[in-house]
C-alpha cells in the first residue's frame, strides 16, 4: 500500500500493535452502524428524549469515526470508509464483509427501520444494548491481546 499523502507519521509516538489496528479499523463500521440507527429517530416517531439522545450519539459517533480514520491514516494503515457498516477480513486471498460483535442483523435493522413510535424506541434501545455489549467485547479482546492499547489514544478511546 503506498503511503497516504495525508498521513502524519511524525505524530506517532508510541508502538502500535496489530490488535490496536484491528480494533480501530473495526470500530469504524461499528460506529457507522450506530449512525444509521440514530439517523432514523427523527423520522420514525421516536420520543423526544430518544431523539435528543440519538442527536448526541450521532455527533459523537461521527467525531469518533473521524478520529479513528486519522489515527489509522497517520500509522499508514488501511482506512475504512466513514460510512462502512461492515468490517472486512482477508482469508485465502479473498476479502469478506463481516458484522462486528453486537451489530444488528439485516432482519433486525429492517424491523427497526419499519418500526414507529414506542415500538421504534423499544427496538432502538434493545438494539443499542446489544450494540454496546458487542463493543465491550471488542474492548475486552483488545485488552487481552499482548502489547495492545499501549498507545495513549487507543487506551483512552
Amino acid at each position: 500500500m503506498p503511503p497516504d499523502p495525508a498521513a502524519r507519521p511524525e505524530r506517532v509516538r508510541q508502538p502500535v500493535s496489530q490488535a490496536d489496528v484491528k480494533f480501530m479499523a473495526w470500530m469504524i463500521p461499528h460506529h457507522a452502524h450506530a449512525v444509521v440507527m440514530t439517523g432514523w429517530a427523527p423520522t420514525r416517531g421516536a420520543s423526544p428524549q430518544l431523539q435528543l439522545m440519538c442527536e448526541r450519539m450521532l455527533i459523537s459517533q461521527r467525531d469518533e469515526i473521524a478520529f479513528m480514520r486519522t489515527w489509522l491514516r497517520d500509522r499508514g494503515q488501511a482506512v475504512p470508509a466513514a460510512d462502512a457498516t461492515h468490517g472486512t477480513m482477508e482469508h485465502d486471498g479473498m476479502t469478506h464483509d463481516m458484522l462486528m460483535p453486537g451489530m444488528l442483523t439485516e432482519a433486525e435493522m429492517a424491523a427497526l427501520e419499519k418500526a414507529r413510535g414506542k415500538d421504534f424506541d423499544r427496538l432502538f434501545l434493545s438494539g443499542m444494548i446489544k450494540h454496546h455489549q458487542g463493543a465491550i467485547g471488542m474492548v475486552e479482546e483488545l485488552f487481552a491481546s499482548y502489547g495492545a492499547a499501549q498507545d495513549d489514544f487507543v487506551y483512552l478511546f
